[in-house]
């Protein structure tokens, strides 16, 4: 038996993040080149190698939520909640005049509950270790809280879940939630992701791997994708939703069409616990896999954005890969690294990486890659980086990368819809 598969197109976007609290400014500061980058100010930092990370500005919780979400949920899934409403009512969706049973939330997030999980354990240890756990300790805490809270907040009865693959987290939603619309189990899905990593264990934890930048004195211009002198990437929090949609459904209704998702695929290196495989062969085949599901061919892609946290090693195995794909010197392809403004978001930063690909095919605008100053000679030659100011071009065929820890590689790919 086989099946046809269901068309899936984006009716709707969320987004909060450092560089904007809604999809407008979020859009706006990336095309301008703002950095989101500044001293921490959640926790004193002044005893980490690090001490910045591109944390939320002027964000008050109590604009979206009421009072008992906000103390039941954990940052993550607040955040959640916030982009996931954006999208929801961007998308003009009426979930009343619906089966609740054709409309779900994959979501995804690679940390979960980090600030309720430390500050219980904290007030465990620094207690006589007597045990008075919050009641709300463990929803709070597990990961699959997000999905779960917004399924409840727009009574979505479909399928529900939430994925993890470290940094690869978000594109995994993603990838499932166009899997299940093309198979005909749903008809709508609300996919993305969430995070809230700056606390202190988080940053010590990655303070001690060396993974982050050190440049304390200028926070703005330490995400230096590409550069000669970059020394690791930039913490960032926030969330970013897709309302992704069948596309006879969206028609039927008179929907807004961001793009359509063309294809999406995953593979893993199998090399190493957290570094990239140096060639990038786990990365190139699972760009060659998501061209080839979306009925693509390398020439077809008009924009990159990359994963680039500006790690020294990751940086140059996603552009081996890259080369590898689309050939010494491809003349339609523009690459950027939005990290260098929004830092790198973690589980959430391949769902507003999204936003960023399907943007730059809505308005025919590749935002830039900032602070690079000294691209690094090891670059191949003949790859085209938009470095320091956004340009304009015609973008039919966008692809989002995304890479993490545990060898796992998630690309999707998105497209005009037409």
């Amino acid at each position: 038996m086989t099946h046809t598969l269901k068309r899936v197109v984006i009716t709707g976007l969320g987004a909060l993040t450092p560089i904007g609290n809604n999809v407008s400014d979020f859009w706006n500061n990336l095309v301008a080149g703002k950095s989101g980058a500044a001293r921490i100010t959640k926790f004193n930092p002044e005893a980490f190698r690090t001490q910045f990370a591109c944390q939320l500005k002027e964000y008050d919780p109590a604009k979206w939520l009421d009072r008992n979400d906000i103390r039941k949920t954990d940052p993550f899934t607040q955040y959640a909640l916030v982009a996931a409403q954006q999208a929801v009512t961007d998308a003009r969706l009426d979930f009343s005049a619906m089966d609740p049973f054709d409309s779900g939330v994959i979501w995804g997030s690679g940390q979960g509950g980090m600030q309720t999980f430390e500050e219980q354990v904290k007030e465990y240890t620094t207690g006589n270790y007597v045990p008075r756990f919050n009641p709300f300790f463990v929803p709070k805490l597990i990961a699959n809280m997000a999905s779960g809270m917004i399924s409840i907040r727009f009574g979505l009865m479909g399928i529900n879940y939430t994925t993890v693959s470290a940094c690869s987290t978000s594109n995994t939603a993603i990838m499932d939630a166009l899997n299940y619309i093309r198979l005909g189990k749903a008809k709508v899905i609300i996919t993305g992701g969430s995070e809230a990593p700056i606390t202190e264990a988080s940053v010590g934890g990655f303070c001690a791997m060396k993974a982050m930048s050190t440049r304390n004195d200028d926070p703005a211009t330490a995400s230096r994708p590409f550069d000669i002198e970059r020394d690791g990437f930039v913490m960032g929090e926030g969330a970013a939703a897709l309302v992704l949609e069948e596309y006879e459904h969206a028609v039927a209704r008179g929907a807004h069409i961001y793009a359509e998702v063309a294809g999406a695929a995953m593979t893993a290196d199998a090399y190493h616990m957290t570094a990239t495989h140096p060639q990038g062969l786990g990365a190139l085949h699972a760009m060659k896999m998501a061209l080839k599901d979306g009925g693509l061919e390398p020439a077809d892609v008009d924009y990159l954005n990359a994963h680039a946290t500006s790690t020294p090693v990751g940086d140059l195995s996603e552009l081996a890969a890259i080369r590898s794909l689309f050939g010494e010197t491809p003349a339609h392809l523009h690459i950027s690294a939005t990290k260098s403004m929004t830092g790198h978001l973690l589980g959430a930063a391949g769902a507003i990486e999204a936003i960023a690909a399907v943007l730059s095919i809505q308005h025919g605008i590749i935002p830039p890659t900032i602070n690079t100053t000294q691209p690094d000679p090891a670059i191949p030659a003949g790859l085209q980086i938009v470095l320091k100011d956004a340009i304009e071009k015609k973008v039919r065929v966008a692809m989002s990368n995304t890479f993490g820890f545990g060898g796992h590689n998630g690309i999707v790919v998105f497209k005009e819809a037409k």
